[in-house]
């Protein structure tokens, strides 16, 4: 499969590169062009464009590609516009090739709290994350609805507090919900689930939640 990465240079979107041009995918790792990052295998293409707002300059990225992954997200509390701004540039892109399958990480606290969430989690622990973040998350709220809007056959991934744990694999999916009483997950296991649904069907236009 031909897999493009935007945010390669990232905690998640390094994984997925890795883990999916180990498992034998044509990979296409796209960074900006200020970024030190330099792909370890070298079997990954590398793309470096000025910014991921401007869609005809992403055109070439995603030319061809089977799927498109997107781990672009803030690298900071005051980067509140990173997904979205960037989410519609890729978006424009994928519109422009006729590009379908795209799969992009957001957040636990973006959608509503899962049957059977516990009540850490439901009362005190998401309403207050999602307070203290709330520009982040406000941010990653648009990104989805354009996402969902848009022609593409999507899948919204939803993590929680993300962690550098070495990969598990013992991570568990919810389709369609978040994940109840999942408190974090490692980058490593949010790559690797994003992989293992990359060709699933009935994560199609669906978010999907991940945790440990």
């Amino acid at each position: 499969m031909n897999i493009t990465v935007f945010g390669a240079s990232g905690g998640i979107g390094g994984e997925v590169v890795r883990q999916a041009a180990k498992a034998g995918h044509r990979v296409t790792a796209v960074v900006r062009v200020s970024s030190p990052y330099q792909a370890d295998d070298p079997s990954v293409t590398l793309i470096r464009v000025p910014g991921l707002s401007d869609a005809p300059a992403l055109v070439a990225a995603v030319t061809g590609a089977d799927a498109v992954i997107s781990a672009v997200g803030p690298r900071g509390p005051r980067a509140v516009t990173v997904a979205s701004t960037s989410t519609r540039g890729i978006l424009g892109a994928l519109e422009l090739t006729g590009t379908q399958r795209f799969l992009a990480v957001s957040a636990v606290p973006v959608g509503p709290v899962p049957p059977g969430e516990s009540f850490v989690n439901r009362r005190i622990a998401l309403p207050l994350i999602s307070r203290l973040l709330r520009g982040i998350y406000g941010d990653l709220a648009v990104m989805e609805h354009d996402i969902m809007a848009s022609g593409t056959q999507w899948t919204i991934v939803r993590p929680p507090r993300l962690s550098s744990r070495p990969y598990t694999g013992k991570y568990r999916l919810a389709i369609g919900s978040n994940v109840p009483r999942g408190r974090t997950i490692g980058r490593a296991d949010v790559a690797a689930a994003m992989l293992s649904i990359v060709d699933d069907p009935s994560t199609i236009k669906q978010p999907v939640g991940v945790a440990l």
